[in-house]
């Protein structure tokens, strides 16, 4: 076992010598910054300045822009509620024309109705007052039909042919 334990410290050291030369490669691969002096900075400050100077000009450009296309929507707005203004107005006298029209055409076929029952209820009167005249139905003893009908009952007794002739008609 011990002779395994030398073999493998062997190997180990083996192994290290070989890769030992790549990781020393890598340590030197990092290189130190040169020092920045103050006047360095304060030059790099001044040119961010001026580059935030020409972002601040691109943003007022564009909130102008923005300003811009603000008005022009409101103008179309403005615009687009005159026109729905202008058009309630026609439609709500559109609206009242139909309604007058309507209102018209219900007036108008009552008057009709009642103009045209008028003489149909003088016919009607006047039927009626010649029923009564020619029937005297306000009679106590009835109708002068039914008061006729008995008479010519009361003479069939006496007159054979006349009997004959009621009996035909289904009046006796």
């Amino acid at each position: 076992m011990l002779g395994i334990l030398k073999s493998m410290r062997f190997i180990s050291l083996f192994l290290a010598l070989i890769y030992l030369p790549f990781f020393s490669l890598s340590v030197s691969a990092v290189e130190v910054a040169p020092r920045i002096t103050d006047r360095e900075i304060v030059e790099a400050l001044a040119e961010i300045k001026a580059e935030f100077r020409v972002i601040d000009q691109r943003f007022i450009a564009v909130d102008q822009r923005f300003d811009a296309v603000d008005r022009r929507f409101d103008d179309l707005n403005d615009s687009i509620n005159q026109r729905f203004t202008s058009l309630e107005s026609t439609m709500l006298t559109l609206f009242s024309a139909i309604i007058i029209l309507i209102t018209g055409l219900i007036g108008f076929i009552i008057w009709d109705r009642r103009t045209a029952l008028k003489p149909l209820e003088r016919d009607m009167q006047d039927i009626k007052r010649t029923l009564e005249r020619d029937f005297d139905m306000s009679h106590p003893d009835g109708s002068i039909l039914s008061r006729l009908l008995d008479v010519m009952r009361e003479l069939s007794k006496k007159d054979h042919d006349l009997a004959v002739a009621m009996r035909g008609s289904s009046l006796l």
